[in-house]
């Protein structure tokens, strides 16, 4: 899941951070991480967005986009993000 800002997104840089996604819901209870149910971004299954499990990837590397998250998804993991990360 892209967690990147949009302004990096249109720049020279050729990679981009996301953050994991897994369908074991067990850590769904780590301080920061997000559920997100499947049907809210067209998942294959129940997930959780893990905001301790941050990647770098190359954007030529081939990814499908699954889905879109709703704005208060999007609100929780960007908090998530900060405590992880103690910038609040």
């Amino acid at each position: 899941m892209v967690v990147q800002a949009n302004a990096l997104n249109r720049t020279r840089i050729s990679t981009t951070i996301v953050a994991a996604l897994t369908s074991n819901r067990l850590h769904g209870d780590v301080p920061g991480n997000v559920f997100v149910p499947k049907r809210t971004a067209g998942l294959p299954k129940d997930s959780v967005a893990n905001v301790s499990r941050l990647l770098t990837v190359d954007q030529h590397f081939p990814a499908e986009k699954i889905g879109t998250l709703p704005p208060r998804y999007m609100t929780a993991i960007d908090a998530g993000l900060k405590f992880a990360m103690d910038l609040m």
